[in-house]
């Protein structure tokens, strides 16, 4: 039987940005979306290119560097974000705009507080502009799980009508139920009478934990595109993992009528990576990319495992990238074994300056670890290319810490050119240790986040830091990874006061409208 293509569009890097906290660096969003590229996704969202100048700039980046997906930038239902849309991406290879407007009751009433038709009326205006900018024009239907049938019908037939070709019914706020989502993407394409000429498309939230599920029950249904994102990541509690829809697809293929381009092998890399990046680990238990998703502990499940491995398992671990052959990299390495890795990465080093300092960073870290994997590698890069300039360096650090008395961190940092030596006190080594940082820097700000990832197993494994700072509401992320947990700590405390200190905030780059 011949199958539907079911497209894959992720927004990792604009829907999933926008978890705080999340939020990612242009070189971070580049690396993400070659990834995504390796991994055979259609359509990658790679921001909001109006919400600001980084993302503008971030857009703009991975359209210059993706070239075998689609890329696609959001934008409201106004001119200026399709304009701005249209400028990020005209060096993509293959470019879509997402333009979208709120359709339910309520959000029409107090948000954007505008009558129905007027509401169809700036639908048709928008689509109609970005069709002259691209031909492939994406149209959501903003909080569409709450709107009433009839308006989603008459708003879709005009999107269409105007040259919209995909038609997103999202459920923005995760309200729907999966049997009740199914029957609405069901009834819209039955009522609305162009509906062939377009593809329907579904971008579901996880609020009730269900997004999968009714993205899986919308497929059923004739929705050829699902809006998803590596981890689940993304507003709130995020969006339908992308690996969950994808191997749920391919493993139940009896059931689903459509096929997915994706290549598995590439899933679990790049969940480590935007793990990695955000600062978000993945927990132990998440389906196909949590470190036990394939381990057995039941006796009685390690022996039907042995005895045939589908009594127990209905993938193949292999499949999604766990246990994939790969190069592990140590301290006799050579410089053409670690550029070959970086390249197979998609990591691009720059020049040759920027390479040697790179390479220098890994035969350190090779000194502390016997083997460097993959994870190490992309934590490493992300540590290197921070471009924001370091008013607050960290020269050396020690603490002392044993039972009975409290933890003493005594710090020598590197301000502006001038060493400062501090001593403080905490509740333990890294509260000691950030203390002292603040007897220097005296910043201001409220710690909102403290977050340890480690990233290989092992004893040996870096640990990867991330802080998150808050000041006067205004949000900062700072990052940094290390053998030394302590000093993983320092560096990612730094790390947010030197781009406080530079104006630059990786914080919500979307304030006003979430689709």
């Amino acid at each position: 039987m011949n199958k539907d293509k079911l497209v894959i569009f992720d927004t990792t890097m604009r829907d999933g940005e926008q978890s705080p906290g999340a939020s990612m660096t242009l070189e971070e969003k580049v690396r993400i979306g070659k990834a995504l590229e390796r991994m055979k996704v259609d359509v990658i969202e790679a921001g909001f290119a109006i919400a600001s100048h980084g993302d503008f700039l971030a857009v703009k980046a991975v359209a210059e560097a993706v070239k075998e997906s689609r890329i696609c930038s959001l934008a409201r239902a106004r001119a200026e974000d399709i304009d701005r849309a249209a400028e990020a991406l005209k060096n993509a290879n293959a470019a879509r705009i997402h333009t979208f407007i709120a359709t339910s009751p309520i959000h029409m009433k107090y948000k954007l507080r505008l009558e129905p038709d007027a509401v169809v009326e700036n639908a048709v205006r928008a689509i109609k502009h970005a069709r002259n900018w691209v031909e492939d024009v994406e149209f959501s239907c903003e909080d569409a799980g709450r709107s009433e049938l009839d308006f989603l019908c008459r708003i879709i037939e005009a999107a269409i009508d105007a040259g919209a070709r995909t038609i997103n019914i999202p459920d923005t706020v995760g309200y729907a139920i999966p049997q009740q989502f199914g029957e609405l993407i069901h009834n819209i394409i039955n009522r609305v009478p162009n509906a062939d000429k377009a593809i329907f498309s579904v971008h579901c939230h996880n609020d009730l934990g269900l997004a999968v599920s009714n993205s899986l029950a919308a497929v059923l249904n004739g929705a050829r595109q699902v809006e998803c994102t590596i981890n689940g990541l993304g507003e709130r509690a995020g969006n339908a993992a992308l690996e969950e829809v994808v191997m749920a697809i391919r493993t139940r293929s009896d059931l689903f009528p459509v096929e997915t381009g994706i290549y598995t092998p590439e899933i679990v890399p790049t969940s480590r990576l935007v793990s990695g990046i955000t600062g978000f680990p993945v927990q132990p238990n998440k389906a196909i990319v949590g470190a036990n998703a394939f381990a057995h502990e039941s006796g009685i499940h390690q022996d039907g495992v042995l005895k045939h491995r589908e009594t127990y398992e209905i993938m193949r671990a292999e499949d999604v990238g766990w246990n994939a052959n790969r190069m592990v990299l140590g301290k006799h390495s050579g410089r053409a074994a670690f550029k070959a890795r970086l390249e197979q990465l998609g990591i691009d080093a720059g020049t040759d300056n920027a390479f040697n300092t790179l390479f220098m960073r890994f035969k350190e870290l090779a000194d502390k670890k016997h083997d460097i994997f993959d994870e190490d590698l992309h934590a490493l890069v992300s540590d290197s290319q921070n471009e924001v300039a370091e008013t607050y360096k960290l020269n050396s650090l020690e603490v002392t810490s044993k039972t009975g008395t409290k933890p003493e961190a005594k710090l020598t940092l590197v301000v502006n050119g001038q060493e400062k030596q501090v001593t403080a006190i905490g509740s333990g080594p890294v509260d000691a240790t950030f203390r002292a940082i603040e007897a220097v820097a005296n910043s201001g700000t409220t710690l909102e986040l403290y977050s340890v990832n480690a990233i290989t197993s092992g004893t040996d494994s870096q640990g990867e830091v991330t802080v998150r700072l808050n000041q006067a509401g205004r949000i900062i992320n700072g990052h940094g990874a290390d053998t030394d947990i302590v000093i993983a700590s320092a560096k990612a405390y730094l790390d947010a006061l030197n781009l406080m200190v530079a104006n630059v905030a990786r914080a919500h780059p979307q304030e006003e409208d979430n689709i």
